[in-house]
């Protein structure tokens, strides 16, 4: 049953993109670079997973905050940086873990309405001011010593367990407003009776199964990636959506409904690989298709390295087959999670890509750049200045210059891809689940940390009575 469909390229909603250049799976952007899986945002620049959000920088899994930089799992901030591990609602705070409500606030952690706070030691507001003359983040060399410190101090804290706020009788990881919902991670709810689900937000979700990326209310849907917005009843499609309802197998289809097999469709109706049907013809081929592909499969034939073949049989029901995806299993998040060696990525029937040498003319060694942003002429922006990481070039961009001056922080040293991927790195350790024991009442329960990590930890319930 499968044709040939549009070549894929930039999953990106053109129309509602503006002065925003190199982002993708994204849409509604305004003045935004080198975001990626973003909707309604504004002057945001590097990060992954923002949503609603506006000015914000070297930040990921951020949502409705402004003026944050350098932060992660971050819900409705502003103007705070280095927040890590679920900070929310909270304002002119820096370097914080697993807060709430809190303002001027600086390296601490389990907060949870406070005000003043330092190292969690409570301070009057002019001993609070008169403290934080000690750390002029604007300094390169402050900022890392004030994020070493902070994470040093945090290790003497109790690690927030789990990360489930306001959920019923679900599991998973990082899952917020959850109720009936199992195995799910990295979802931003409310989201209700659904199971198997990644990095879906925008509310409502409900009734979906094994469903990967975006949301925006999405109902009744199955086995899809890169689906939502006002839609409902789509099983095995990628990147389709957008007010779509009853679609089977159909790829970068948006609007209409009842189609299958189709891609590049804008609101079709009763659609057969494309091709317009009257109602009652499309009701009528379609169990004649499914019958079909139950009766002839589609069979992948995988050689591996001692020459065997391994068959798979895809029925309906089956997504579609690895061979059909245009990306390389080494530049897909699958590598992150479930890594795999080139020589057993393509036994298994999946792509490789070789990475390609680039030189790049450095200019500029990221150890001579200015320890103080107050000492960046506007200059730097023609630099091209070595990541001290990876040692590729990459310029400082206007809009970046302007919002480090702005905040009063210090010019990177890491390329921004360097930047994503440290914030990216974490987050995958953070969606591990891993069986623990309390150490306060002994019973079982799950968590993202290791013993090495958080050497004591406790239940949710034992965590809330000492810390909440």
């Amino acid at each position: 049953m499968f044709h040939e469909a549009p070549r894929p390229g930039l999953s990106i909603e053109i129309t509602s993109l503006i002065n925003s250049p190199y982002v993708n799976h994204a849409g509604n952007l305004k003045n935004c670079y080198l975001i990626y899986q973003a909707d309604f945002d504004e002057d945001c620049a590097h990060g992954v997973y923002i949503k609603n959000c506006r000015d914000i920088l070297d930040s990921s899994l951020i949502l409705q905050s402004e003026l944050c930089y350098d932060s992660m799992h971050s819900y409705k901030n502003s103007r705070c940086a280095g927040l890590r591990s679920q900070v929310s609602e909270s304002l002119d705070c820096f370097f914080l873990r697993d807060s709430h409500g809190c303002q001027n606030c600086f390296a601490s952690a389990n907060l949870r309405n406070q005000k003043y706070r330092i190292f969690n030691k409570q301070y009057s507001p002019e001993g609070y001011k008169e403290e934080m003359k000690k750390w002029d983040l604007g300094s390169f060399a402050k900022y890392q010593e004030a994020k070493r410190i902070s994470e040093e101090h945090w290790k003497t804290l109790l690690p927030k367990p789990h990360m489930d706020d306001f959920s019923v009788n679900s599991s998973g990881s990082h899952y917020f407003q959850c109720k009936n919902c199992k195995e799910c991670y990295e979802i931003w709810g409310p989201a209700e009776d659904s199971k198997f689900l990644f990095m879906l937000s925008l509310p409502p979700i409900k009734d979906c199964y094994d469903v990967s990326a975006w949301g925006n209310n999405l109902q009744l849907s199955y086995e899809s990636c890169a689906v939502g917005q006002d839609s409902a009843n789509l099983k095995f499609c990628v990147e389709s959506g957008l007010n779509a309802h009853s679609l089977d197998y159909c790829q970068f289809t948006f609007g209409g409904d009842n189609n299958f097999g189709c891609a590049g469709l804008r609101k079709g109706k009763y659609c057969i690989l494309n091709k317009k049907y009257s109602k009652e013809k499309y009701e009528k081929l379609v169990p004649q298709i499914k019958k079909h592909m139950d009766e002839m499969p589609y069979i992948s034939e995988i050689r591996n390295s001692k020459h065997e073949i391994r068959k798979i049989i895809y029925q309906y029901g089956e997504f579609f087959p690895a061979e059909l995806s245009a990306f390389p299993y080494n530049d897909t998040l699958a590598q992150r999670f479930f890594p795999l060696t080139k020589e057993e990525a393509l036994t298994q029937g999946y792509k490789w890509l070789d990475e390609e040498k680039r030189t790049y003319p450095i200019t500029q060694k990221a150890g001579d750049l200015p320890d103080h942003i107050k000492n960046a002429l506007d200059s730097i922006l023609q630099e091209v200045i070595e990541c001290a990481t990876c040692g590729k070039g990459f310029r400082i961009i206007p809009m970046e210059l302007k919002f480090l001056r702005e905040r009063n922080f210090p010019l990177p040293r890491q390329c921004p891809f360097c930047r994503i991927d440290e914030k990216f790195s974490q987050w995958i350790k953070n969606l591990r689940v891993i069986p623990r024991t309390c150490d306060k009442c002994g019973a079982s329960f799950t968590t993202n940390y290791t013993q090495d990590e958080a050497p004591v930890i406790y239940c949710k319930t034992c965590y809330n009575n000492e810390v909440i």
